[in-house]
């Protein structure tokens, strides 16, 4: 059985319309596709391990409480979890914290009420994690980190792209780039995700690292995104337009809101004065990278995040060791190798 987040709510504030948004049924992330050619045969763990639940219903299920459901790389990592959970004969569902610290405490508390043997989760941020794996630990559940991080508290295991490597290696790119255009003196942006994430906190330093390494221009910006929307990020990188006419360099640091920067240097008329780096990859970053839109692209793998997550709830059910941090490691993506990293 399959329940999803959207078709079997637990708490009223789950039920929510979900502002008409759109989700995506193809391939959303680059790193979804990746992940699926590069995994090993999956484990199917021993029967004990599947049966371990006394029984009763809705013991023997997974869940996974997303950030922010509607976005692609959450999703992903739904569908990690989602196929080792079904492999192994566990049922499974999600839940949608929305960004919203209350409604991930809501989360928790009505997953546990059904009885789920162990949880996925990508929290809001760091610094409300721990509020959730202390609940998860009073009902004796335990809790997968996928992503973000957490400040404190305990968890089975902590499952996480390597954000500072990342980061580090498209400011490089960046930097070489710049330097080969004679842009070496000019001014750089960056548009984050939250700080309060130790994911946003990794990716940004490895970045602003690399470009003090390589001696390359200097940071005039840096906005922290509240929505994720592509609204919001055409908005902030507008608003850096406007005050940095030597602006050649722009970070934004997850795939959708890197439409809304695309909008702004094109309305701007500066397109071809700015290059622009990003993590994650919606659907259309080969034609972007190829067209030079987009210089570079560090492409996390959600998919196999998700299943990584999902494969060590399953061991410790079998009783079996499980390293305390897994990490995953992230492809850099360019306009020259974009098609051998994407599958055939």
């Amino acid at each position: 059985m399959v329940i999803t987040g959207r078709q079997d709510r637990s708490t009223d504030a789950a039920r929510a319309d979900n502002g008409g948004t759109t989700r995506r049924t193809a391939v959303l992330s680059v790193g979804t596709l990746l992940a699926g050619s590069m995994l090993p045969a999956m484990t199917t763990f021993a029967a004990s391990a599947a049966s371990q639940s006394s029984g009763k219903t809705g013991q023997k299920t997974l869940v996974y409480l997303s950030a922010k459901q509607d976005l692609p790389f959450w999703q992903s990592i739904g569908k990690g979890v989602r196929a080792v959970a079904i492999a192994n004969g566990y049922s499974y569902f999600e839940l949608d914290s929305r960004l919203s610290v209350d409604l991930q405490a809501q989360n928790t508390h009505a997953a546990l009420a059904r009885g789920v043997a162990g949880i996925v989760v990508s929290p809001v941020d760091s610094q409300s994690a721990p509020d959730v794996l202390a609940i998860a630990r009073k009902a004796k559940v335990p809790v997968a980190i996928a992503d973000i991080g957490t400040t404190g508290g305990d968890y089975l295991t902590y499952v996480k792209s390597d954000n500072y490597r990342g980061g580090f290696q498209l400011g490089i790119e960046l930097a070489q780039a710049m330097k080969e255009r004679g842009w070496q003196n000019g001014g750089f942006a960056l548009v984050t995700i939250s700080l309060a994430r130790k994911n946003g906190l990794d990716r940004t330093n490895g970045f602003r690292d690399a470009m003090k390494e390589a001696g390359v221009g200097q940071e005039v910006a840096l906005r922290q995104m509240q929505d994720y929307s592509e609204q919001e990020t055409w908005r902030f990188v507008k608003e850096i337009l406007e005050s940095s006419a030597n602006l050649r360099g722009l970070f934004i640091e997850t795939d959708q809101p890197v439409r809304g920067a695309l909008r702004a240097l094109k309305e701007a008329h500066r397109s071809n004065e700015v290059l622009m780096v990003s993590f994650d990859a919606m659907p259309e970053v080969a034609d972007l990278l190829k067209n030079k839109s987009l210089f570079a692209v560090g492409m996390q793998q959600p998919y196999l995040m998700g299943r990584r997550a999902a494969e060590a709830l399953l061991a410790n059910f079998a009783h079996a060791e499980v390293a305390k941090q897994m990490l995953v490691p992230i492809l850099l993506g360019t306009g020259k190798n974009i098609e051998q990293l994407l599958p055939q």
